[in-house]
């Protein structure tokens, strides 16, 4: 096996490891790491729940002295910055690893290139760019928020094979089947928030916590986007803001008896710009949320939701499930209103994976270059 192929090999096992953070570690990155030696796996690590231990500090924790003369493979390049912990690229070094191989560079203005800096002035080998596209789809949303200031979006839409989300009288329960369920817990697990608009949360009174799949209390930040608070503090969301974190977006402006009402019981209220109609101004809906620190959002929204999010270029990734029943041309579409008057304004996406999880079929797709 070639050098570069070893070198894969075990990048792959990093990135594996590295997915284990996703939805847990926000604000931080989800990284992976292993420590080889002769060919033999010496310690393994990922960053853990709230971002600390780093996965550096955990793989050489395992390894001990073993790692002194080994090579460490790392999704992202080391820290190089005193923070909660010192920084992962001395460790390395303090343990006396002799090459850094690296899928992806640290943007962070603490780090960017200052890690690798760290590494080669005390004499360690470095190699940098290994697997760099599977790092950087990834940790997709920890470069949004630390690029352009945002997190990244998942837009997940649950359809009839005509491409209908409810009947005309609103009925959604269960458009698929049992399996694609589980399937959206999980995604709910790997995200770091999930949003919906206030038509979805006064309809449907959801929870938005993550069932079914054995990660019972991994549950994600709950962001309504609800301009006039409109919510009601009966609703399951607003009894249950004390146990998991609830987050509205409002306009300014609002009646200040209740936002501290809202306040009291636990909720982030959390004023977004808007429009001359009072609508959300969405894009800086994001910035708010990336200035929180929020890396990976998960928008279970309807169709308004959805579309308006597509409008504002926002949708990082799009997921649709489409259970074989038809509904009918009466019943409400997967997107609302896009005022497209032409094909070649139509926002266009590129299929990137397709499975089949029991009776549906779950479709990912990415937006096309503009």
């Amino acid at each position: 096996m070639s050098d570069l192929a070893q070198d894969e090999r075990w990048m792959r096992l990093a990135l594996s490891l590295a997915q284990r953070g996703l939805g847990r570690v926000w604000p931080n990155p989800a990284v992976g790491c292993v420590i080889v030696k002769d060919g033999k796996l010496l310690g393994r690590g990922w960053t853990q729940s709230g971002g600390r231990p780093h996965a550096e500090t955990e793989a050489l924790s395992q390894a001990g002295d073993a790692a002194n003369g080994a090579t460490a493979y790392v999704t992202l390049e080391p820290c190089a910055h005193h923070g909660k912990t010192p920084p992962c690229a001395n460790a390395l070094v303090d343990a006396g690893v002799k090459r850094v191989v690296s899928a992806l560079d640290d943007p962070d203005s603490r780090v960017a290139g200052q890690g690798y800096k760290t590494l080669r002035d005390a004499g360690v080998e470095v190699t940098e760019d290994v697997l760099v596209d599977a790092a950087a789809d990834l940790n997709q949303g920890f470069l949004l928020n630390r690029t352009i200031g945002r997190p990244m979006f998942t837009l997940k839409m649950a359809s009839s094979i005509d491409g209908r989300i409810a009947t005309a009288a609103g009925e959604s329960r269960w458009i698929t089947g049992p399996e694609a369920r589980r399937q959206v817990h999980l995604m709910r697990a790997r995200h770091d928030a999930v949003l919906i608009g206030a038509g979805t949360a006064r309809a449907d009174d959801p929870l938005l916590d993550v069932r079914e799949i054995g990660m019972a209390g991994d549950n994600p930040i709950r962001i309504i986007l609800d301009g006039g608070l409109s919510l009601s503090l009966t609703s399951r969301l607003a009894r249950t803001a004390n146990d998991t974190p609830l987050w509205i977006c409002h306009r300014a402006g609002l009646d200040k008896a209740r936002l501290k009402t809202w306040n009291e019981i636990g909720v982030t209220l959390i004023e977004v710009a808007h429009n001359g109609t009072g609508e959300l101004d969405l894009v800086d809906m994001a910035i708010q949320l990336g200035k929180r620190g929020l890396t990976r959002v998960l928008c279970e929204g309807g169709g308004g939701v959805a579309s308006s999010m597509i409008a504002a270029e926002l949708v990082d990734t799009l997921v649709i499930f489409t259970a074989g029943l038809a509904i009918g041309s009466e019943g409400q579409g997967v997107f609302g209103p896009l005022q497209i008057d032409v094909l070649k304004d139509a926002p266009r996406f590129d299929l990137v994976k397709t499975r089949t999880i029991g009776r549906d079929n779950m479709t990912t797709w990415k937006p096309s270059a503009r």
